[in-house]
Formats: structure tokens, sequence, C-alpha cells
């Protein structure tokens, strides 16, 4: 069974990632407030609302939502504002283990699979010339946490539990599970397209 994939997201990290999979699909950015995030669950639940608010559009479509959160001693580390911002989230990844999940949504007609995964990632101790070279040149603005692991931070890293892609905002092995369980198979033949609103 071929099925129409959406994908609920702005992110073109997730669009890189979901074409690792599903060579088809459409991306529709959802019309939905993320509200505060303070525990990992909260994730769960804004993936839950962006799939809501583009099931309203592509009702018959099979959509994947997610959101991915960074979080050291419980607490969330979110997109810094600016530059000081990003550097005081590296300094309390420095030389510690720290979570990142995802909260996955997938859902057709009905049917739904959600899950909450987590890869723990571990951060060597970062001197501030480091710091200083890393923000210099990397854009992290729109990163959880203030990093990229496919970017230059991946310098940073010396230690990985779980699933690498997760870490970039989209766990595709949990995913690609999910989509089989819901009687999705490969389609070759169509590209991926995007589509706002």
């Amino acid at each position: 069974m071929t099925q129409r994939v959406v994908l609920a997201s702005s992110s073109p990290r997730r669009r890189e990632l979901l074409r690792r999979i599903v060579p088809a699909f459409q991306v529709v950015v959802p019309d939905f407030e993320e509200g505060t995030i303070h525990s990992p669950e909260d994730l769960l639940e804004a993936a839950r609302g962006k799939m809501q608010a583009v099931r309203r559009k592509e009702p018959a479509a099979l959509i994947v939502a997610a959101d991915t959160g960074v979080f050291v001693d419980g607490q969330h580390l979110g997109k810094p504002t600016d530059t000081a911002e990003a550097r005081e989230h590296l300094r309390a990844l420095s030389g510690r283990w720290h979570s990142v999940f995802t909260g996955l949504c997938i859902s057709l007609s009905g049917a739904e699979r959600e899950a909450l995964v987590e890869t723990r990632v571990r951060v060597r101790e970062l001197r501030e010339e480091e710091l200083d070279w890393y923000l210099a040149d990397e854009d992290v603005l729109d990163k959880a946490g203030g990093y990229a692991i496919q970017g230059k931070a991946a310098a940073f890293v010396d230690r990985i539990e779980g699933d690498y892609a997760n870490v970039m905002g989209l766990p595709l092995a949990t995913l690609y599970s999910a989509l089989r369980e819901l009687g999705w198979r490969p389609d070759r033949e169509r590209p991926c397209v995007g589509r706002g609103g």
C-alpha cells in the first residue's frame, strides 16, 4: 500500500532526514503555537498539536509530526535567543551527559502511533576559545541547546547512546517502524514537494 506522506514541519533538517527513508512526501507547515516546554512530555504534546493542525488540511494523508528538545539535569535548553545564551547552553553541556528527546506523532485516518524517544549525548570539556571558534561560524539560533551535531559541534561530542538521527530532530528507526505498522511502503516515483500554510 502506498500512502501520501505529509511532514508537519518547517525544519530543513527534518526534511533531509525524512527523505532518507521516505522518497516521496509533501511538507505542510503547521499553523500551531508551541507552548513553553518544561518536560519531555511537553514535546509529545507539541508534536500532537502540529499533527492535528495539519490533519485539518490533509484529512486523508499519513502525517508525521515531531518536536525535539535538549535537557540537562531536568532543565530544558531551548533555542537560544542570541549567541550569549547559546554560549551559556554550551557551558551547561560541557563535560557532561545530556538527553535529547523527540516527541513523535504519526497519524493516518484515525490510527495513530506516538513515541517519546531519548538519545543520551556526552559533550567533552569545552574551552572558551573553542566556544569562540564554534559560535563565530555556526548558526545556532534555530537549534535546541545551541548546537547541531551534524555541524561543527560533532567535534565536541565524544559519546552517544541511542539514535543519532534523533539528535538531529527525527528518530528514524522509531519512525520507520511506526510507518510500516500503519501500512506505509516506499514509493520511489514521486518527488518531495513543499507547501506552506
